[in-house]
Order: C-alpha cells, then sequence, then structure tokens
C-alpha cells in the first residue's frame, strides 16, 4: 500500500449491516480535498481487502486475525430472530434459544453469529447466504438468528424479527492492516472516536496500542486525572454541605461571623 501521501483517497470498506454514513459525513467536512471511497463487501471480502491493500481500513465483524489487523471494537449488536409475521413467536416481544428447539433454524454459509451449530432443529441444507435464508424464512422453511441490522437489511412485509435475549452477539469494529497505520487511517480513527478537528487534524503519532497503554498507565496512578477530579468535586460537595449548617460556612464567617467594624 503506498503512503497516504501519495494515496488519491481513502478506501474504506463495510460489511452488510454496518452504515458508514455518519462517519462518511464527517469526513467530508475535515478532509475535502480527499474523497473517501466506500467499498461494500463480504466479511471473506472484507478481509481480502485488506490484506491486498484494496482497502485502507474496513468496518468489519470480530474476530479479525490479530498477527495482522488492528481493531476498535465499536458496539455489540442485538442478536434477533427472523420469522414470518404469523408465527406463534411473535406473540412474545423477547424470546430465548429454549423457545427455538422445536424449530428448523436456517444456518447460512456467510453465518456472522459465529456459533458451530445453532439452536433447534438444522435444515436440510445450509443456504449460501443471509439473503438466501431470508427467502427460505419467507417460504415457512425455518427461522433465521442474525443480527439485528441484518434484519433490517433484509427486510420484507411477510417477515418480522423477536429479539433473542440469550444468543451469541455479533460485535462490529474499525480494522486495517498493522503495518499500514498511514497518517489517513489515523484521521479516520479520530473521526471514529470522536476526537475533535484540532486533534484529528494534529494526527497522533502513536499507534492506537501505545494510546491504549499510555491510559492504562495514567488510571493505574493513584494521583492520575480522573481520580484528583473526583476528589475535587469531593471535596467541592463537602464544602457545600457544611455551608448549608451556616456555623461552619466560610461565607457564613465573612458575612457575619466577624465582630463589627468601628467607624471613626
Amino acid at each position: 500500500m503506498t503512503d497516504s501521501a501519495d494515496s488519491p483517497s481513502f478506501r474504506l470498506a463495510y460489511v452488510p449491516g454496518v452504515t458508514p454514513a455518519k462517519w462518511a459525513r464527517v469526513w467530508a467536512e475535515r478532509l475535502p480535498d480527499t474523497p473517501l471511497a466506500l467499498l461494500q463487501a463480504t466479511p471473506a471480502e472484507a478481509d481480502g481487502l485488506l490484506r491486498e491493500g484494496a482497502a485502507d481500513a474496513a468496518f468489519v465483524r470480530l474476530p479479525v486475525d490479530r498477527t495482522v489487523f488492528s481493531a476498535i471494537p465499536l458496539y455489540t449488536e442485538t442478536t434477533v430472530v427472523v420469522v414470518p409475521k404469523d408465527h406463534v413467536i411473535t406473540a412474545a416481544e423477547e424470546i430465548t434459544l429454549e423457545d427455538l428447539a422445536d424449530e428448523v433454524v436456517l444456518h447460512p454459509l456467510d453465518d456472522v453469529i459465529g456459533w458451530e451449530r445453532p439452536p433447534g432443529e438444522p435444515a436440510f441444507e445450509r443456504p449460501a447466504t443471509t439473503e438466501d435464508a431470508i427467502e427460505l424464512v419467507a417460504a415457512n422453511i425455518g427461522v433465521l438468528v442474525v443480527p439485528q441490522s441484518l434484519a433490517r437489511l433484509h427486510h420484507r412485509r411477510d417477515l418480522t424479527y423477536r429479539t433473542l435475549v440469550d444468543a451469541p452477539q455479533s460485535e462490529v469494529a474499525l480494522s486495517w492492516p498493522q503495518d499500514a497505520t498511514t497518517d489517513l487511517v489515523e484521521d479516520f480513527i479520530g473521526i471514529v472516536r470522536g476526537r475533535t478537528v484540532n486533534s484529528t487534524r494534529g494526527r497522533t503519532q502513536q499507534t492506537p496500542a501505545a494510546e491504549q497503554k499510555k491510559d492504562e498507565r495514567r488510571k493505574a496512578q493513584p494521583g492520575g486525572a480522573r481520580r484528583g477530579n473526583t476528589a475535587a468535586g469531593a471535596r467541592g460537595r463537602s464544602g457545600g454541605a457544611k455551608s448549608s449548617g451556616g456555623a461552619k460556612s466560610g461565607g457564613g464567617r465573612r458575612a457575619g461571623g466577624g465582630k463589627p467594624r468601628r467607624r471613626s
């Protein structure tokens, strides 16, 4: 991969279910001279794009190969089960894995939940994609367990979904090759982490791993900033409590606790 100074754009891949629009808007505001190229890809394709240098970073689903990629976890998705609208499961707002014991649970080859075997009864064969599995749900062949974003992505009027409270969950992260943490990658990390425009333009010179270690050392120090602020806040609150008592308040002594002055 070429260095960011030679790259005409920043190439960002993202897997189905992830919506990069809000980060893309911030990028356009902060780096208007560097186009952001969005590349929609399957999980396998996103991995390949990063390895081949065809993408600078990607929104992916964990896990990733940590020997090759760095990753910043962003959020964990709610897991749902997709069913026909007239299915008995729709009688409840939330269900458990036990409720699926007698159901045919489809397990597509591009499954992102990560379990070796879903609950319930297996289908005769595994559908190739989540989209294919959705079609089978509509045909009353079985039900499908997916992250909520994928249920919304493949929405159909004849289908609905319910939260599956005790199922494994999918975690979305920003990932990039460890040996290609360019200035533009750092800029995008700053946007994703919510850094201000000034700190993003400054481009931190430390890697995310170094930043994390620095944060851990700061938290471990007894006199760290957070602890000091807390103590100061406690002293401020304590002082306010004494003031309400009247006699012990410093303000009370100045206002009326001293001897009156004699006029000369």
